[in-house]
């Protein structure tokens, strides 16, 4: 496992397993969303596909990865740069669950964040895994011609499967 795609919406656990991972077999693991959405000192803005790009191609070019992050069309290009794509598909109630207790611990200051933690984003949050439930066939089927490197997981805490 050199350079590996972590996939799953919103609250599956993939940051969780990509610490874990990036500790188990000394590959550093870059956040999606940061990537997307790029903090400078101005503020947060989000960059372009075509900048989403540079900036993974600038990782890619420096050996092993682990990217962790939900489905996006801009970069879409990891399913075929990656040698092992790890799919966390935490049942539906974990995560509804989980996204409410991230909330909570987010506007109480015991966990950070990189967005602004309100009630509109707690919606979107929800909103993003219902229409990810909706369109999960879609999802499944961009996976179908990279199934010889799909792991499919339920926990994050399932390393098991690295030697």
């Amino acid at each position: 496992m050199e350079k590996v795609f972590i996939i799953g919406i919103v609250a599956s656990g993939k940051t969780t397993l990509a610490k874990r991972l990036s500790e188990k077999i000394k590959v550093p693991w870059y956040e999606l969303d940061c990537i997307v959405h790029h903090q400078t000192a101005a503020g947060r803005y989000k960059r372009t596909a075509e900048e989403q790009m540079e900036v993974i191609n600038n990782i890619d070019m420096n050996g092993s990865w682990i990217f962790e992050g939900t489905d996006r069309e801009s970069y879409r290009c990891l399913l075929e740069m990656a040698d092992t794509i790890i799919f966390l598909d935490t049942p539906l109630w974990k995560r509804k669950l989980r996204i409410f207790t991230r909330f909570l611990k987010q506007k109480i200051g015991i966990e950070p964040c990189h967005y602004k933690s309100d009630l509109k984003m707690l919606n979107r949050m929800y909103q993003w895994t219902r229409d990810f439930e909706s369109k999960r066939e879609s999802f499944e089927a961009r996976l179908l011609p990279h199934k010889s490197k799909v792991i499919r997981l339920t926990d994050s805490r399932s390393l098991h499967f690295v030697t």
